[in-house]
């Protein structure tokens, strides 16, 4: 039995999505759109951040971008299985921190609503549409791994990146626009996620295989 059969998303469903042309090319289009929808929430506030750290500050949008990428690495291998796709040290990077900033985004943002829950409940798109749309990118990221594959190296790198993250947002005053002002509670709880979405990636992707060397 494939192992990828026992993941999240049952590998059919993985294969049938991203191997044919009209889907995947619909997903990325979504992911795009989804982009573009995520930084208008920030566009009023960006202009007093440093545009280097635009891509921390706006982090669903830079969440749904790297997915993008991600997806985008599979058109070159169109109607090929999934599990043969190429697994290199490059792209275990890219697809690593992809998976860790959706998990990440999508949980947080449930974290942060119900902390805040006041502020947002019964809002029916400020409370129930915000925290469905970000748990939909826990789900897309378990499209991931049944096309990729991770490093130790590319999981620290994940966890550093997720780090320097929240100390912009508590450390600096940079956290993503909220309806009450964020505590230590949500820094606290923030910094947890942040450890979980990377715990669940090395649980989530397969070690590259040692003789993958490029």
């Amino acid at each position: 039995m494939d192992p990828r059969e026992g993941r999240l998303l049952p590998k059919r469903w993985a294969q049938y999505y991203l191997g044919n042309a009209p889907s995947l090319v619909w997903l990325l289009f979504a992911n795009a759109a989804a982009v573009l929808v995520g930084v208008r929430y920030y566009v009023d506030t960006m202009p007093g951040v440093s545009t280097f750290l635009w891509p921390l500050y706006a982090d669903s949008p830079t969440a749904v971008f790297l997915m993008a990428l991600s997806l985008a690495t599979l058109l070159p291998f169109l109607g090929e299985d999934l599990a043969d796709v190429p697994r290199t040290r490059v792209l275990a990077y890219l697809h690593t921190i992809a998976f860790v900033w959706l998990v990440k985004m999508g949980l947080w943002t449930f974290v942060a609503l119900n902390l805040g829950f006041g502020a947002y409940f019964p809002d029916p798109w400020g409370y129930f549409g915000i925290i469905a749309t970000h748990l939909a990118f826990v789900l897309e990221a378990y499209v991931i791994p049944h096309y990729a594959a991770t490093t130790r190296g590319a999981l620290a790198v994940a966890l550093v990146v997720a780090f320097a993250n929240d100390l912009l947002d508590y450390g600096f005053g940079l956290a993503p626009p909220l309806r009450y002002e964020p505590g230590l509670a949500l820094a606290f709880a923030t910094v947890a996620v942040s450890v979980l979405s990377v715990a669940l990636a090395a649980v989530a992707l397969d070690p590259l295989p040692a003789e993958s060397e490029y």
